[in-house]
């Protein structure tokens, strides 16, 4: 790993402060010199290997007006995961800043000036936790400097309290608000200058607070934008209205890859309220962030539009769509489960599966599906955009700003910096809005109404029937025992089109990031397996869904281990556990996994003894192994994703007319330091429910290329009688890794969990999602 000489000191030197100073090594960037491009040549992972790398400015990121109101910026998307609180908290930790005086800026996209922007991956706060605090490291200093300056003073007689700074000799204090002037006009110290407060100076990182798993905990500040989501003052895309808008929606093509013939506006112009009618040109296949094209139906107000789209009498040319117009879910599955049978492109191979295979004892075999699903956010994808004089304006709820803005640029022929884009708070993202389309499609209607605000609406119909959808899977699995149940091979093929196919010809396999999300870094210490990827075409737009390819991989491995413990006549735990086999840390590379979710290998491996210890945890707390009776039973998983560990046990019911119960969810979670446990258990809660949504109801399925939900009504979402009566989150404390994902790694294990719980109370087994009507009699 690089290094550079100008290394972080730190108050507390451990193994995690040792993994802190290490992981800002690979890709240091000098706070006195900002030399970004230095940074990301010398970063191979993490924050520093993505676009745009990191900064830690505290000129770019703290700003301290001479009342004393101190304003952070956050330049991550807040989707209701909390990140503009924590981010904001850590910084104002380190500052020592009184929380009531802080206020939380949300960042423009700029990627030059804020750092890499993209959120998703479940990297915020393990790519910023570290330079955030660097930047309130460096602002403290300048004020404490600011100070001894003032007071004619060395510098370490002097410490920043609570939003002042104190000669600890005289006790003398200037509040931050007094020294902000002089402390802007200092240089910014660099980072071998720092120190960073210990653990025991801290007063909110890694601090839990409220009522959790029954017990009242200490208080702890309040989330920035809590109070005004409550109360309808927080500002949504949807929330944005500008002087004298206007407002467009869209009809696009049914089928992916379609394009209008003809059109015929006349009736949808006689509409009250209907301005002009546009044509949107689509860029085909791959779509990439472009719109599909269609007709734009431009109003005095949204309904209008929307009466205007109904009147529209439009031809849709099928033939560049080519077979996606024949694209049918149920005929797409048979083709998957027939080609799960053949071999496939291998991934991963240790021993002879064959061989052992046919000299197994007892043999086992499965095949999982999974459906087609659609982010389905709460608030449907609308942008504001305005173009006037050369420049364009954009206000949108977007997870990538930086795709934003260049799709932007890209299509009126625009300089960047021509082109800015204001983030608001998102109403849900789960990667549907890392994808800019609907903000592009703005854009294309806003550059015929010259200084004129236009806002395009998605509705929810829009929005299912258009996704960018996860992607159907086929997993096909076989195992063999020898006489004490215990496994002997693994054979895995999975069968799932690619996100790749976005942006390029249709590779009909699995890229190698899909691949390493729980399917070659599969972690079974088993003597022969076997992996392998069979084609699989895509027929609609594949994208980015909350946690991606872990859900099928997870569904069908942890599903398949629990088909195998009950044909060995062995308890699941126990059974699991003696897969794993011996503690041990598993690289990524000698998986063949070359991507390890962009980060450090050698930071993080796949730690056994860390994935037991969630098991043993989850089960544990759950009570594994006592009498549930008749019709109920605990099922489990578990699961390693975005460099982190969790499990899951379910506590479940089902009656003999086929109603579920979910009477309790033990979830154990380990992902290294924790910065802020509140948000931790938040969206653990979150996922889990998430996930039982994914498991008994959500699907999206596709009759001629056309998708046949289109509203809450026919794409099922879980409702409070799913939720289960209980949650408990247990955290595992482990401050002295390095800190792993928090936002997605819930989702993955809760429907194999929940499915292995139904067997374990009814002996029906679930292969197929949604479980739906399956449980009835």
């Amino acid at each position: 790993m690089s290094r550079l000489n100008d290394t972080l000191l730190l108050a507390n030197v451990s193994r995690r402060g040792v993994l802190k100073g290490l992981a800002g090594g690979s890709a240091l960037l000098l706070a006195a010199r900002w030399d970004l491009g230095l940074a990301n040549e010398q970063a191979q992972f993490g924050a520093g290997a993505m676009p745009g790398g990191w900064v830690d400015n505290p000129n770019v990121f703290i700003h301290i007006d001479s009342d004393g109101l101190v304003t952070i910026v956050n330049n991550r998307a807040e989707m209701g995961q909390g990140i503009r609180t924590s981010l904001v908290m850590v910084a104002a930790d380190e500052l020592g800043a009184d929380w009531d005086r802080v206020r939380a800026e949300q960042a423009d996209a700029d990627q030059d000036k804020y750092g890499n922007q993209n959120t998703d991956g479940s990297r915020s706060m393990r790519h910023w936790y570290d330079p955030m605090r660097r930047a309130a490291a460096a602002a403290r200093l300048m004020l404490e400097q600011a100070a001894a300056d003032q007071w004619d003073v060395p510098v370490h007689e002097v410490r920043a309290d609570v939003h002042k700074v104190v000669h600890t000799a005289t006790g003398r204090e200037l509040g931050f608000g007094e020294l902000a002037k002089a402390a802007r006009e200092l240089d910014v110290p660099g980072r071998n200058d720092l120190v960073l407060k210990s653990d025991s100076e801290l007063r909110f990182i890694g601090k839990e607070s409220g009522l959790i798993n029954g017990e009242l905990k200490s208080a702890y500040p309040k989330a920035i934008d809590g109070e005004d989501i409550v109360t309808g003052k927080a500002v949504f895309g949807a929330d944005v209205d500008l002087e004298d808008t206007l407002y467009a929606v869209v009809a696009r093509p049914p089928v992916y890859g379609a394009k209008v013939k003809s059109v015929d506006d006349s009736d949808a112009l006689n509409v009250t309220g209907v301005t002009r009618v546009v044509r949107i040109e689509g860029t085909g296949q791959p779509a990439a962030f472009s719109p599909l094209g269609g007709v734009a139906v431009v109003a005095s107000n949204t309904w209008a539009a929307m009466e205007g789209r109904r009147a529209l009498k439009i031809e849709w040319d099928m033939a560049p769509a080519g077979d996606n117009a024949d694209y049918t879910s149920d005929a797409y599955r048979e083709a998957l489960e027939k080609a799960a049978q053949s071999p496939g492109k291998v991934i991963r191979q240790t021993g002879d599966v064959e061989a052992a295979l046919q000299d197994a004892e007892k043999r086992v075999s499965a095949t999982y599906y999974m459906p087609h699903m659609a982010q389905a956010p709460m608030e449907p994808p609308v942008a504001v955009v305005v173009i006037k004089g050369g420049k364009a304006e954009a206000w949108a709820p977007v997870q990538n700003p930086k795709a934003t803005r260049e799709g932007i640029a890209g299509l009126l022929e625009l300089d960047l910096e021509d082109v800015t884009v204001h983030q608001t708070l998102l109403g849900g993202g789960f990667g549907r809005k890392s994808k800019p389309d609907f903000v592009i499609e703005a854009a294309h209607v806003a550059r015929e109404f010259e200084g004129q605000p236009i806002k395009l609406q998605w509705s929810r119909e829009d929005d299912i029937q258009h996704a960018y959808f996860h992607a159907v899977s086929v997993d096909h699995l076989e195992a063999g025992l020898d006489a004490d149940g215990k496994a002997t091979s693994w054979r895995h093929r999975t069968l799932s089109p690619s996100i790749a196919s976005l942006f390029a010809p249709d590779p009909k396999h699995k890229g190698e990031f899909e691949l390493g999300m729980g399917f070659n870094t599969m972690p079974f210490s088993i003597p022969a397996i076997r992996l392998e990827n069979p084609p699989a075409p895509a027929h609609v737009r594949i994208g980015w869904f909350r946690s991606v390819y872990n859900l099928p991989h997870a569904w069908a491995i942890q599903s398949f281990a629990h088909e195998m413990a009950v044909a060995a006549g062995k308890d699941h735990r126990d059974y699991v556990i003696d897969l794993l086999g011996p503690d041990r840390e598993v690289h990524n590379l000698t998986v063949g996994d070359g991507w390890n979710y962009g980060e450090d290998p050698e930071l993080y491996p796949i730690d056994v003894a860390r994935m037991r210890r969630v098991i043993e945890r989850a089960t544990q707390e759950a009570g594994w192994g006592r009498e549930t009776g008749k019709g109920r039973g605990l099922g489990l998983a578990f699961h390693h994703s975005f460099v982190s560990y969790t499990a899951i046990v379910f506590d479940v019911e089902v009656d003999d007319e086929g109603e579920l119960t979910i009477h309790r969810a033990d979830i154990a979670f380990d992902c290294g330091p924790q910065a802020n446990p509140e948000r931790i258990r938040s969206q653990m809660e979150g996922a889990c429910v998430m996930g039982i949504g994914i498991a008994l109801k959500s699907q999206v399925t596709f009759e001629d290329g056309v998708a046949q939900q289109s509203n809450f009504d026919t794409y099922l979402m879980p409702r409070m009688p799913d939720a289960p009566k209980v949650v408990r989150v247990h955290l595992i404390d482990n401050p002295n890794d390095a800190m792993g994902g928090v936002g997605e790694p819930g989702l993955p294990p809760v429907a194999p969990a929940l499915c292995n719980a139904i067997f374990a109370a009814t002996g029906k087994r679930i292969r197929r999602l949604p479980v739906g009507d399956q449980l009835a009699s």
